[in-house]
């Protein structure tokens, strides 16, 4: 991996995006196990039915995963200085995320040079399901 070059970035520079395969229930039963996230929400038809709503849907930690997917494409982890999301909508089974990302601030901290990025999981349509932000010291 070639970690970017601070000074050849700008503010306004989008980083490279992704978009996954569509959300089934298969990706929803293998993020539970490997989260230990096993709420009805996420799994039961039938529950969530009794609940008024049209189907299961994906585990607001699923796109924060998909956006940490997003900066690690990028940068190594160990680059991430920081990393927090907002849930913003509801990801329901079949939506395909595309993940994006973009420099808007270049600065110093503690003697190293970073960018802050705004990164947005939306679906196809463009509505966003999360939105974050990350700090990543670079070269």
């Amino acid at each position: 991996m070639t970690i970017p070059n601070f000074d050849a970035l700008k503010v306004g520079d989008e980083i490279p995006s992704f978009t996954t395969e569509p959300v089934s229930r298969l990706t929803l039963a293998l993020y539970a196990t490997g989260s230990g996230d096993h709420h009805p929400l996420h799994l039961d038809q039938d529950y969530v039915r009794s609940k008024g709503m049209k189907d299961v849907f994906a585990h607001g930690m699923l796109g924060m995963a998909y956006l940490g997917r997003l900066l690690t494409q990028w940068v190594p982890q160990e680059a991430i200085r920081s990393f927090g999301v907002r849930f913003t909508a509801i990801t329901w089974v079949g939506e395909s995320m595309v993940c994006t990302g973009k420099v808007v601030e270049k600065l110093e901290r503690d003697g190293e040079k970073c960018v802050r990025l705004e990164l947005t999981c939306a679906n196809e349509q463009g509505e966003a399901k999360h939105k974050a932000d990350a700090v990543v010291a670079l070269a």
